[in-house]
């Protein structure tokens, strides 16, 4: 019969029924050369599933279903790229679509019949189906959020007509896709609050349509900007338009829609000589004068600030563009608030006069230290709220402007604070405090009297006292001390034997803080320890701990994440096979590398949405934004070190490796999904005889979010039954 297998009898794809029908089912696979276009996928699931069932009460796997290989060879710098499943970037095509059937019949042939799959529904259930609610804005005495109810999919956007009044919907995304696949989202809210800007996205892409909705009526206005990737919008005082940045597939533009006009009218305000890896952030002053916009380079680049009076003709005034620091600028009543690491790898806070707003004529009011790491400095009730990270510990201050520290926001336990939510002449502003096992609390805060009462509590029906995050700290490969946040219940006996998982990011200067994890809870209830390292490349300790771990230097990340695994095992908390890793998007390619470089230290992975070609990642999509951080292999320097820890480049075909599931779909239009579909078919041809190699393909969810909180449930259960099956 021609099925997906080339036509092989049902005993030969049972693998392991006997040792030799394993030696011929490798032999018989290797010469297959079979286009998937067309094929009977229903018959393939037939065929698995009699496989897996034929002899009752023998545990036997069936083998991956073959991909055909297609010979593709190019030179770079000297250096052969061999690239067999080349044919599988083509998204669109009918055999690509095919073989995403077939892998996703084959991942659900072995995770199906795992018998942990019904508790872990109910568990992640319990988790995710819990009432959550957004940080509010308000905005003419109006207070603006997201909330999802426990039986609801998505977040729906309210309004409140004062602090204490009753909760009214103001636009409900549920009836817009009978699967519930299509969310939304506050982009802005005018000053009077009457009127606000919302996002709709159709799965997880990052393109997002801009609507808008008169709160008064609840109708939406005319205006409509078609999907595309946008940034900020802001509404001008006098709601006769707005701003809004564009960016991605287009070069980086700030622009300004006259409500009731044609989009196609568009006024273009900023972008003229810029490429497509930068990235334009705008803000407007509060009386709607002055006009900021910030340009990264990248993702995590340098960044120039330019300004403009809109009260003129004048053009925009350069702040800062000096092509090597990272500076942000906050508005704060008539001056500017400037966060910056010029000459300050730990960031200190300095403030100018919008009209004469130039480096020079800065003044500093937050120095630097050594000590800690300055985030953000943000104008609220007159003041400055000041975050900032003192060894992986998230503080808020409040200062004034003078830079004198007025008081601290202090919380009971070891967790992050976020938010900041409010208004330069409003003493009211909003915060969120989180830990991995506490879900989202937001307090209200009197930025006069430092009172602080809770808003709303996320009652998430877990027992959190059982539970206790410490960090840790171990020495990487070159001795540098990396810390480490671990949660476990209180009892955790270190006897090497927990199921443990590890995760981390390390890249473009974000900070991984204690922060509220679904997937750490669900793990720490069904008996787990879970660890979170915080690796160079990342902003923990400053621009000099970010630089330690990009470009050349980003091996110092997997020699961390690494150590901090070695580290686990020596404290006793497991053992490689009790070890899990997951990481999503560069945490996808932080756990892709190393299991190449140490297969032998874990029992699972489980990589997300991950970049794995390294040699071509920045072809596709907006993956030019990330070359200042990774480099490209279109350089020959950079090529060698992208091309010595590139996961696809990099599998060793002899290693025992640990059991791998790859995560990706469709909808992310940030990180190609090809990425994942080439490395489980090479991931598959070399080691899919011999450990589980599995492809779960979402057709409607991507990088950005906006799974129906039942997606989220199905993906959790398949992420947390796959670990356990390998490593419990």
């Amino acid at each position: 019969q021609d099925t997906p297998f080339g036509g092989w009898p049902s005993h030969l794809i049972c693998e392991a029924r006997l040792k030799p029908c394993a030696t011929d089912v490798t032999d018989v696979r290797s010469g297959v050369r079979r286009r998937l276009a067309g094929v009977a996928v229903a018959a393939a699931v037939g065929l698995l599933s009699a496989c897996a069932t034929e002899e009752p009460g023998v545990n036997v796997r069936p083998p991956p279903p073959p991909t055909e290989t297609r010979e593709v060879v190019e030179t770079l710098h000297g250096v052969e790229i061999r690239d067999p499943y080349r044919w599988l970037e083509d998204q669109e095509a009918a055999e690509t679509r095919a073989w995403i059937d077939l892998q996703n019949a084959y991942t659900d042939t072995l995770l199906a019949p795992l018998s942990s799959r019904g508790e872990l529904e109910t568990l992640a259930a319990t988790v995710l189906e819990v009432d959550t609610i957004g940080l509010p804005n308000e905005r003419g005495g109006r207070y603006f959020y997201s909330k999802r109810q426990a039986d609801q999919n998505l977040s729906v956007l309210y309004v409140r007509d004062q602090l204490d009044g009753d909760d009214r919907v103001l636009v409900d995304p549920h009836p817009l896709s009978p699967d519930h696949t299509i969310s939304v989202s506050y982009l802005d809210i005018s000053r009077d609050g009457r009127l606000v800007v919302y996002a709709v996205r159709d799965g997880g892409v990052d393109e997002v349509s801009i609507h808008l909705r008169d709160v008064d009526t609840g109708e939406d206005l005319d205006d409509m900007l078609p999907a595309a990737r946008y940034g900020n919008v802001t509404v001008n005082p006098d709601k006769t338009g707005f701003y809004y940045e564009r960016y991605g597939d287009v070069t980086p533009k700030v622009m300004f829609h006259a409500l009731g006009t044609d989009p196609s009218a568009d006024t273009q305000l900023f972008g003229d000589g810029y490429q497509l890896h930068h990235i334009p952030v705008s803000l407007l002053s509060d009386d709607g004068r002055w006009l900021l916009v910030h340009v990264i380079e990248g993702s995590s680049g340098p960044t120039e600030i330019h300004l403009k009076d809109l009260t003129t003709e004048a053009p925009f005034t350069t702040v800062i563009k000096d092509g090597l620091s990272e500076s942000w600028a906050e508005f704060a009543g008539d001056q500017i608030v400037i966060t910056t690491n010029l000459d300050a790898p730990n960031k200190r806070v300095m403030v100018a006069d919008p009209g004469s707003p130039a480096v020079d004529q800065w003044r500093e009011i937050i120095p630097e230290r050594k000590d800690v790491v300055i985030q953000e400095a943000r104008g609220l009730g007159g003041q400055l709220a000041v975050s900032y990270l003192q060894d992986v510990q998230p503080r808020v201050a409040i200062h004034d402007l003078s830079g004198a520290k007025v008081r601290d926001i202090t919380f009971e336990t070891l967790g992050s604070v976020g938010g900041g939510a409010g208004r330069w002449t409003s003493d009211e502003a909003f915060f969120t405090f989180q830990s991995y096992h506490r879900p989202n609390t937001i307090y209200r805060y009197d930025l006069e009297t430092g009172a602080q009462t809770v808003w709303a509590q996320v009652e998430v029906p877990i027992d959190t006292d059982r539970y206790e995050v410490t960090q840790t700290w171990f020495a990487s490969k070159d001795g540098t001390r990396v810390p480490m946040f671990v949660t476990h219940r209180a009892d955790v006996v270190l006897d090497g034997a927990n199921p443990t998982l590890l995760t981390g990011y390390g890249g473009f200067n974000l900070s991984r803080t204690p922060a509220f994890s679904s997937l750490a809870a669900v793990w720490l209830e069904s008996g787990g320890v879970f660890a979170e390292a915080n690796m160079r490349g990342g902003g923990e300790f400053g621009e000099n701990w970010h630089r330690d771990g990009m470009l050349e230097r980003k091996q110092h990340v997997f020699d961390d994440f690494i150590s901090a695994a070695e580290h686990l095992i020596a404290e006793g908390y497991t053992s490689p096979e009790h070890l899990a890793i997951r990481g999503g998007s560069n945490g996808g390619l932080l756990v892709g590398t190393v299991s190449n470089q140490r297969p032998d230290l874990f029992g699972a992975v489980v990589c997300t949405y991950p970049l794995l070609d390294m040699v071509r990642y920045h072809k596709f999509l907006v993956a030019s934004f990330w070359v200042p951080e990774y480099g490209s292999s279109e350089d020959a320097e950079q090529f060698a070190y992208i091309h010595a820890y590139s996961p696809y480049h990099n599998v060793d075909a002899v290693a025992q490796y640990p059991a791998t599931l790859y995560i990706t779909g469709d909808g992310d239009t940030r990180v190609a999904p090809l990425h994942g579909r080439k490395m489980a078919a090479l991931m598959q041809a070399t080691h899919g005889a011999t450990t589980p190699v599995l492809l779960r393909y979402h057709t409607d969810a991507g990088h950005s979010g906006g799974q129906p909180v039942s997606q989220q449930i199905e993906e959790m259960v398949d992420t947390v039954s796959f670990l356990l099956w390998q490593v419990e």
